[in-house]
């Protein structure tokens, strides 16, 4: 099973903002400061699991990690494919950075049929309650 990565999308208030850059076809770039020790594993099948607002809404998948420049210049450059994927709500804390996700922590993946016109807010809660 691939490992995953989650992170938050600092200063993105919704999901259409990451679908709106993902429109124009480039990959996104996202810059962090640390190299994940276990990049391979990412790299191969995993994705960076989005959290928006408090909840887990969306993931990319991972083309590549790679490290750049050296001493303190030094950063790690994570390669996403532009296509967003959708996920059902899962609720989670702030964090500083990014943390490893498991494949068995993450939420599934919103179908067509699954999507729906719900605020996020009110989706979120609807599958906390077991209701969704």
């Amino acid at each position: 099973m691939p490992l995953h990565m989650i992170k938050l999308c600092v200063g993105v208030s919704e999901v259409e903002w990451l679908e709106r850059r993902a429109e124009n076809g480039q990959p996104l770039i996202v810059h962090t400061r640390m190299t994940p020790k276990r990049a391979p594993e990412m790299e191969d099948g995993g994705s960076l699991y989005w959290v928006i607002k408090g909840s887990v809404l969306c993931r990319q998948p991972i083309l590549d990690i790679s490290t750049l420049g050296e001493g303190a210049n030094r950063r790690c450059e994570i390669t996403l494919e532009p296509r967003v994927i959708r996920t059902a709500p899962l609720a989670r804390r702030p964090f500083q950075g990014w943390r490893y996700f498991e494949a068995k922590e993450a939420p599934a993946d919103l179908t067509t049929a699954d999507a729906t016109d719900l605020p996020d807010d009110l989706a979120r809660e609807l599958r906390e309650l077991g209701a969704w």
